[in-house]
């Protein structure tokens, strides 16, 4: 049973991702500077479970520009998550998935330096850098955070 509904969230997941979007919008840097703080939404994925990142955490991020539920979203991969996107192929597609749709992928250095793997990030096309100040940036000036 367990298996049958992992492999539906994650056929799910990706007929999401892939599935182009009738609710398409425009991710460029200067339609995004114009849009108010609380239309971006900021999806802090700090987890090394894999099940929050296909079911939770990813699933929510790809989706939310698809349905124009937020106008900007980021994925800010901070911690053991970091580590744990350079190991599993499968999160890897989905990632790369994501950035196409328009979401933006940004990894904390400090915790990529820790586990090693900013080289491997950076291949992936996740913008890795000191991030402490950007999420206080995000908070300040009031967009939406979720962590997981």
């Amino acid at each position: 049973m367990k298996r049958s509904f992992t492999f539906i969230s994650i056929l799910f997941l990706f007929t999401a991702i892939i599935t182009p979007s009738l609710y398409a919008q425009d991710n460029s840097s200067a339609a995004n500077d114009e849009l108010k703080p609380e239309e971006k939404l900021v999806v802090l994925w700090t987890s090394a479970d894999r099940d929050v990142a296909l079911n939770m955490a990813f699933m929510y991020a790809a989706n939310s520009p698809r349905f124009n539920w937020w106008k900007d979203v980021t994925l800010l991969i901070w911690g053991p998550s970091a580590k744990l996107l350079t190991e599993d192929t499968e999160l890897q597609e989905v990632v790369k998935k994501m950035k196409e749709a328009g979401v933006h992928l940004l990894a904390c250095k400090a915790c990529a330096d820790n586990y090693g793997v900013a080289d491997k990030l950076e291949a992936l096309g996740v913008t890795v850098k000191y991030a402490g100040g950007d999420l206080t940036n995000f908070l300040k000036e009031g967009r939406h955070v979720l962590t997981l």
